[in-house]
Formats: C-alpha cells, sequence, structure tokens
C-alpha cells in the first residue's frame, strides 16, 4: 500500500486523513522520523526514495527540477503527487485514498502525478 508525505504546505490534511482512512501511512514534514520543515526539496526526494514514500505536494513549480536533477544523479523516488490548490480537503483525501487502493506496486514511480477535481 501507499505510503505518503505531506509537504509543508498540506500538513492541514493530516489529522483530517488520519480520521478518513487510518489504515494508511501519512506522515508530516516535522514528523519525528521524518525531514524537518524547511527542508529542501533533494533533502525530501532522498528522504522518500530511502523510506519509501509518494511526496504530496503543491509545489509544482521548483519540484519538477528537483526531480529533474535527483534522476539525473541516479535516484528514484516512490512517485510525486501534486494537489491543485483549488480541490477541497475532502477532495484531496478522498483522491489520494483511492489512489492507495487501486494503485500497483511501483505504478508511479519517478513520475508525477497531477491531482486534479474528481
Amino acid at each position: 500500500m501507499l505510503r505518503y508525505l505531506l509537504d509543508e504546505h498540506l500538513l492541514h490534511l493530516a489529522e483530517p486523513w488520519r480520521r478518513r482512512a487510518p489504515e494508511l501511512t501519512v506522515w508530516r514534514i516535522g514528523d519525528p522520523l521524518a525531514p524537518a520543515r524547511g527542508a529542501s526539496d533533494a533533502i525530501l526526494l532522498s528522504w522518500c526514495e530511502a523510506h519509501d514514500f509518494i511526496l504530496v505536494t503543491e509545489d509544482a513549480s521548483t519540484m519538477m527540477a528537483a526531480l529533474s536533477a535527483h534522476l539525473e544523479q541516479g535516484g528514484h523516488v516512490p512517485g510525486i503527487f501534486i494537489i491543485n490548490k483549488r480541490l477541497s480537503h475532502w477532495e484531496a483525501i478522498a483522491i489520494l485514498v483511492i489512489a492507495a487502493s487501486i494503485s500497483l506496486p511501483d505504478e508511479h514511480r519517478d513520475q508525477v502525478r497531477y491531482l486534479l477535481s474528481l
């Protein structure tokens, strides 16, 4: 099953998400054992690779360059999900819960997925 790391701009989704889908692993930047708040995109991608977490973010602008550099250096990531800022919290959570339940192993490897409205 997919495991998610929420970027700093999405920390507010963690608690409603845990109530909606307690069976999923959802960590936040700044949680114990997760990267610290303010960590660079490169650190986030390396951590996600090492711990097999998909990064969930709203930051499409800098993340694409960071992913490109990470891949060029021989790295990989389980995936990056970019949430459209127009999604409600509940839409975003619903999409991510569905993705976790229907995704195949490694389906999102080294991919960026843009999550839009249902």
